[in-house]
């Protein structure tokens, strides 16, 4: 069962690891991913440490700069030196490092990174099992949780071009959710 997740990326790429992180904690896993500006008395390179050994999934984010990185080798090899599991998201026209170079990685362009983000739940969730789903309401602010969406009801909402519907428990107000990343919309 897969829990919690480190997030492999360059400082370059720290927005889209935030909006990977955001999109975990929707469906109600962990992750590592801003290690930047924690715990000021421990080492970066501890953190990191730290964190990958802490994980289940090390999620890779390969873009040019982040393929590119040597941190994320460095991190890509630590992952498999303790044989976790390596999930890369590969940026269009981006190779692969040489540690994975033999994975089946979720292939994105810059505009459809939240297809990517979905395609890797959608990889969890055949994993794993996911049960709940946290939805902050964009009218009135409040965090509910409720079950998660049935995966097939996901498909047919991404398929179709809609959204995923639910009603706020607090203010009773409709709240769409995009079915990729289960973001409330505005």
């Amino acid at each position: 069962m897969i829990s919690r997740f480190y997030i492999s990326h360059c400082e370059h790429d720290e927005k889209m690891a935030l909006e990977l992180s955001s999109a975990l904690w929707r469906v109600g896993l962990e992750s590592y991913a801003t290690m930047y500006n924690l715990c000021q008395g421990i080492s970066r390179a501890e953190r990191v440490f730290f964190a990958i050994r802490n994980s289940e999934c090390l999620v890779a984010l390969l873009t040019k700069d982040g393929s590119a990185s040597t941190t994320v080798c460095q991190e890509i090899g630590l992952a498999k030196g303790i044989d976790l599991l390596i999930i890369p998201l590969l940026e269009n026209g981006t190779d692969l490092p040489f540690f994975i170079e033999h994975s089946n990685p979720i292939s994105f362009s810059g505009s459809e990174f939240d297809d990517a983000i979905g395609k890797l739940i959608k990889n969890v969730r055949d994993l794993s099992r996911l049960d709940w789903l946290k939805v902050i309401c964009p009218k009135c602010g409040e965090e509910m949780t409720q079950y998660l969406t049935p995966q097939e009801d996901v498909d047919e909402a991404i398929q179709k071009g809609a959204f995923l519907e639910t009603i706020c428990s607090y203010c009773q107000n409709k709240v769409l959710l995009d079915p990729r990343t289960f973001e409330s919309l505005p």
